[in-house]
């Protein structure tokens, strides 16, 4: 799979983009260039390259490039936990739906469609009222409200693969629930689950920098990109610099998964593989 992405410009700029959020990520729990949490205000508004500050600084002396190497690790964590949180809601929701009895399965259906509608954005600030604003909130909602939505694809997927001729045959033979979902169900679906996960990240990151930009994500006391383009909005005409670095690095983010996704639906459906048009 890695090297028919690494065929396409569009799976070939989303691995570079993963493999740098995931470098910074990792990097910045063991080093920055400066404390992404340490204030010097003499150096406070310098321009990048200034004083080895690489993108220059805020108000207080804040190094934008150490908070952006930060903030990628909660970006990170906010987009990898939302999506095996959707991966769960979503394969539960969709099993139920489509091996349970009629009795429970119109209503996990009508669940379904019930919740699709709500948004997320709207979800996670009732959460946040509730039980306070926190990257677990963020995750919590980001998870249910796309994991709905993989939901509703997965149970489309399941039902075709459980009215195929070998799902049939293993039924006959006596299989199992559970050894037909490990062994038949789950294996069929995964291409679909995975493009549909990585649209989830580049979904989580957008909102995980919206909700914190409006107060309801992680803490102040922690570096994020939302939080930086918080901090900077009442500076964007005198600084715009220091907006345009977090909203840069959210963009070629979403982008960037965006079209990894696009990218692995084309290598894993057996439909663009052969040439065939959908």
């Amino acid at each position: 799979m890695i090297a028919a992405l690494l065929r396409r410009p569009s799976g070939v700029f989303g691995l570079i983009v993963l493999a740098l959020l995931v470098a910074g990520g990792v990097v910045s729990i063991w080093w920055t260039p400066f404390d992404p949490l340490a204030t010097n205000p003499s150096e406070s508004w310098l321009l990048p390259l200034q004083q080895g500050h690489l993108l220059g600084t805020d108000r207080i002396g804040h190094d934008q490039f150490s908070q952006l190497m930060a903030g990628a690790r909660e970006t990170l964590v906010a987009a990898v936990a939302s999506a095996a949180t959707a991966a769960v809601v979503g394969l539960v929701l969709a099993l139920a739906a489509v091996l349970s009895p009629r009795w429970v399965s119109g209503p996990v259906v009508q669940l379904i469609d019930i919740l699709i509608a709500f948004p997320t954005l709207l979800l996670a600030m009732v959460l946040a009222a509730v039980y306070g604003s926190s990257l677990a909130t963020v995750v919590a909602a980001i998870g249910i409200g796309f994991g709905v939505g993989v939901a509703r694809v997965t149970r489309a997927e399941l039902a075709n693969v459980l009215t195929s001729d070998y799902v049939l045959a293993a039924r006959a033979a006596g299989a199992r629930t559970g050894r037909i979902v490990r062994k038949h169900l789950l294996p069929n679906i995964a291409p679909t689950l995975i493009v549909q996960l990585s649209l989830v990240m580049a979904l989580a990151v957008l909102t995980e920098a919206a909700l914190t930009y409006l107060g309801y994500g992680s803490s102040p006391s922690t570096p994020s990109w939302g939080g930086m383009l918080h901090e900077q909005q009442a500076y964007i005409a005198a600084r715009p610099l220091l907006v345009i670095w977090p909203g840069a690095a959210v963009a070629v983010t979403v982008v960037g998964l965006n079209l990894l996704g696009d990218a692995l639906r084309d290598v894993t459906d057996p439909r663009l593989r052969s040439g065939v048009p959908g």
